[in-house]
């Protein structure tokens, strides 16, 4: 039985998405703060296997489920997160400047597809503050920084931001994303055409060569987040951008633009407005995506799969379409720390 589902969620459903995460997110602060809450926790939750464990672009992963970028925007909860098993976070997205993002209301729930729309707006504490919150944190910890431009910031100027980001948080997360496919910044999709994109690449590529000398460490490793909306000819592209700027990788992907096929009411959809989807309806988008870059490149670089995971079966489905981590986001909303716990009991027995 799934308390959360059973008891937890149908409460927590009841009031608007962002100010119940608001208060779910104050609560699990205070919460662990209790003597022996992160014991309790780990003891509940996590499944510590060597058989789990992935080195993957040079980490070593307690196992391959992380909780993708979106959920602790600001640094607040990584460690909590980790104590309910998740084998590494990522913070972000974060910009240069602090930002407040879009104009609320910007997070609708579709519960009858098991599916958000969102429009957040790399809504941020800027990252000077989150660096600030990382530099506390335990260096056994994984974390990946995601990083974008602020909305203010000209798409020919955008270079600088990602710059801005990647020094400043360079000796606090252990790799960045790169995120130019989130659908809620005006333009910011266009970065992902490939000139922009290499250009950004290369330039922070050349920027962690010199920062991994001045800190007297190994490069960070650095991966692109795509939209699932991509074309076959634009994954191409895709592809010889990773190849060519010798990236670690790609996570797979990001939110959609599309509304196709959903079961809920066309009135609910038209009131949630624009904005990127998650969740279910995103599952055989992000697979099929996953698939292709690693068939297409014959795997010459990492995936990281994220999109549509709301059950062992789904997270397996991506690892078999070669991911090689995998993220949660609207899946850990809907079903619950559970099921983290499931995926990795599913992962053992397959072993």
């Amino acid at each position: 039985m799934n308390i959360y589902k059973s008891y937890f969620r149908p409460i927590l459903f009841k009031v608007n998405p962002e100010t119940i995460h608001h208060f779910v997110f104050k609560t699990l602060k205070f919460v662990f703060k209790i003597p022996g809450a992160a014991f309790f926790a780990k003891s509940l939750f996590v499944n510590k296997n060597k058989k789990l464990e992935r080195t993957v672009f040079g980490i070593r992963f307690p196992n391959p489920v992380g909780l993708a970028a979106g959920m602790d925007k600001n640094a607040h909860l990584y460690e909590e997160f980790i104590a309910m098993g998740f084998g590494f976070v990522e913070i972000g997205t974060v910009t240069p400047l602090p930002q407040p993002g879009n104009e609320k209301p910007r997070m609708f729930r579709l519960p009858q597809d098991a599916a958000i729309i969102n429009r957040m707006g790399f809504n941020n504490d800027g990252v000077e503050v989150v660096a600030n919150r990382l530099r506390k944190k335990n260096a056994t910890l994984i974390v990946g920084g995601n990083i974008g431009k602020n909305k203010i910031t000209e798409n020919s100027k955008a270079i600088d931001d990602y710059e801005v980001c990647f020094r400043v948080l360079f000796s606090s997360v252990n790799y960045f994303a790169v995120n130019v496919s989130s659908p809620n910044t005006p333009g910011l999709r266009s970065l992902q055409d490939k000139g922009p994109l290499l250009e950004i690449l290369l330039r922070l590529q050349n920027l962690n060569a010199v920062l991994a000398i001045q800190y007297n460490c190994t490069r960070k490793p650095i991966l692109l987040k795509i939209a699932p909306d991509l074309t076959i000819d634009q994954l191409d592209e895709i592809i010889e951008v990773v190849l060519e700027s010798k990236i670690d990788g790609v996570i797979a992907t990001n939110t959609t633009v599309s509304r196709e096929n959903l079961k809920s009411d066309k009135k609910e959809i038209e009131f949630a407005g624009s904005g990127g989807l998650s969740g279910k309806p995103l599952g055989k988008r992000s697979t099929e995506v996953i698939r292709y870059l690693s068939g297409k490149s014959g795997g010459k670089f990492k995936i990281i799969g994220v999109g549509g995971i709301h059950s062992a079966d789904d997270a397996l489905e991506k690892l078999n379409a070669g991911a090689d981590l995998i993220q949660l986001y609207t899946g850990f909303i809907y079903e619950g720390p559970s099921l983290i716990k499931d995926i990795n009991k599913a992962l053992l027995a397959k072993t």
